[in-house]
């Protein structure tokens, strides 16, 4: 049964556990790529630092591109409900948070199409 992540360190957690942590890559550089926002995490990174990195894209999209921000959330099928419910008065823990649905969402994916199948 599908039980949504808390946190995000959670979430590598039961990728790792259920030997999907590269799917979960390879279904956010899948993702990113169709939304024209161009990212190639590489299948040996660390999810220490695909947090960071993914957290840094978010920030820069929020701070200088937010068209494509929010096409973005559009294309992995974040809910904009969640989204509202975020307090954007911190652009950096607002990246954080936002990393974290984005996450979240392609976990999901990710986790159905693999039970699923």
């Amino acid at each position: 049964m599908y039980i949504s992540p808390l946190n995000t360190d959670l979430l590598f957690e039961e990728a790792q556990k259920e030997s999907l942590y590269l799917k979960l890559i390879q279904q956010l550089n899948k993702d990113f790529n169709l939304a024209n926002e161009g990212v190639d995490f590489p299948m040996s990174i660390s999810p220490a630092e695909l947090k960071i990195q993914l957290h840094e894209k978010i920030y820069r999209l929020i701070q200088y591109k937010f068209a494509e921000y929010l096409n973005l959330l559009y294309v992995i099928d974040v809910a904009e409900d969640e989204v509202k419910k975020l307090d954007g008065s911190d652009l950096v823990i607002l990246a954080e948070q936002v990393s974290f649905l984005i996450l979240k969402r392609e976990w999901q994916k990710v986790w159905f199409r693999n039970n699923f199948k």
